[in-house]
């Protein structure tokens, strides 16, 4: 029985990323220790028997920063039409494999908008609200960012891109028999930490004001699924086996 998947890949280090700093609107480039740990992840987890499975994507969401287009672009997924974008790297050897899949830019996942909070840590964050009688508690989940966006305002927005997924994407082919000749139907986002966490909380239908127990690292890999071929049991999935060919 076929149950689609989508996969979350944030972008790889940044300075900010290492040192803890706000980063929304602000294009800040992957270093070069990023950029060599994106290209092993790519070797790694993509390929016809590897976690990721090009020839069976169906669509690429990736987020309109630079440091999540050229983080797909070290990926090497052997996309065949140009991207839309302009490419932000050097061009990497073809890949041993090849993607159908088309590659779109969304502002559903562009990173959570920070506002006044760009570009600065968390304990900053707490400090300056201490200062203003906001309380120094702050969490992002249940507070928002003044200047930027609130937890309603992601919401929204991933709401729409989930939806879009399973309506396009995973509906038309989730719990039929593989030996129908399926079409491809694994969905892939780029983008970054806290709207991909943001993204996994709204798929299992948790509020983000509940809070994520989970992490997502700096180009790191994630993976969403659902419970027994059904699309009304979206599940978040721990552990992914590779695909080996009889």
């Amino acid at each position: 029985m076929a149950t689609p998947r989508v996969f979350l890949v944030r972008h790889g280090e940044t300075e900010w990323s290492l040192n803890g700093r706000h980063t929304g609107v602000s294009d800040i480039p992957l270093t070069a220790n990023g950029e060599k740990r994106v290209k092993a992840t790519g070797r790694a987890l993509i390929g016809d028997d590897r976690l990721i499975v090009p020839k069976k994507l169906a669509h690429i969401y990736v987020s309109p920063r630079k440091r999540a287009q050229h983080t797909f672009e070290l990926l090497n997924f052997g996309i065949s039409d140009p991207l839309p974008w302009k490419v932000h790297g050097e061009k990497l050897p073809d890949a041993s494999h090849s993607c159908g899949a088309r590659v779109e830019v969304t502002q559903d996942i562009r990173e959570w908008d920070y506002g006044d909070y760009e570009g600065i840590t968390t304990p900053e964050i707490r400090e300056i609200r201490a200062k203003q009688g906001l309380g120094p508690k702050w969490d992002i989940w249940r507070d928002g960012c003044v200047g930027g966006e609130s937890p309603d305002d992601v919401t929204q927005r991933v709401d729409h891109l989930i939806d879009e997924i399973r309506e396009k994407w995973h509906g038309p082919v989730i719990g039929k028999s593989k030996s129908e000749n399926l079409p491809p139907s694994d969905v892939l986002l780029v983008a970054h930490g806290h709207i991909l966490r943001a993204f996994a909380m709204r798929w299992v239908q948790k509020t983000l004001q509940d809070g994520p127990a989970f992490l997502l690292e700096a180009g790191g890999v994630g993976t969403l699924s659902y419970e027994h071929h059904n699309i009304d049991e979206p599940a978040i999935l721990l552990g992914g086996a590779f695909v080996v060919s009889p």
